[in-house]
């Protein structure tokens, strides 16, 4: 005879992790709001260009967090999806207004690489011969979004999954770069992230 099923069986484990929400993102925007962007004689860099770039890298790891944890068998390639889509909808969602509508919205079109490559690594079947998806990215117009954001992603899919790049193709004197150098500029930043979270885990906790 089966045994009946206990109702005071411990229920599954699962996480509670928190990758991103809307107050860690409201904060990064004061902080915008607040430095300056202009440099002083004695920076490189101006105060703004630093915040943002620590905002971007901020963003960077905490999706990639999601990733690592999907690749350490905490998550199904769908719930690493659920996932993401909660965070992107926080980053891509809305613009501040004023002065920094166009820095975020800029911000926001450079994320759309990290999404659009983590997605492509949960699926699978990307191109992995990263020096001809470079060449065949900086051969598109301007207008080949679309198609530059796919050659794009298959790069950040191969960085996710270990591959090397993309500091030799990033000129350091880029003073305009095009939105597909900007990809390569954040996957770069992705591949730094990958490799900080190479010990990274996370332990379920008991469900509440």
């Amino acid at each position: 005879m089966a045994r009946k099923k206990s109702t005071t069986e411990a229920e599954p484990m699962k996480l509670f992790y928190i990758f991103y929400n809307q107050e860690r993102w409201n904060n990064w925007i004061q902080s915008l709001e607040q430095a300056s962007f202009e440099a002083q004689e004695d920076e490189d860099v101006s105060e703004g260009l630093q915040v943002l770039y620590s905002f971007t890298e901020d963003i960077t790891i905490s999706v990639l967090k999601i990733i690592r944890l999907y690749q350490n068998g905490r998550f199904t390639a769908e719930e690493a999806k659920e996932k993401l889509d909660d965070v992107e909808l926080i980053v891509m969602t809305g613009l501040p207004e004023g002065e920094l509508e166009e820095i975020v919205g800029s911000l926001q079109l450079t994320l759309l690489v990290l999404f659009t490559s983590c997605r492509k690594y949960l699926d699978g079947g990307y191109e992995t011969d990263i020096k001809s998806l470079v060449k065949k990215g900086k051969a598109l117009g301007e207008d080949d979004l679309e198609e530059g954001l796919e050659i794009a992603a298959q790069i950040g899919a191969s960085v996710i999954d270990g591959a090397t790049c993309c500091a030799r193709y990033i000129k350091d004197d880029m003073e305009n770069p095009t939105l597909f150098e900007e990809w390569l500029i954040e996957i770069d930043t992705m591949a730094n992230a990958v490799k900080s979270l190479s010990k990274f885990d996370e332990e379920p906790g008991e469900a509440s």
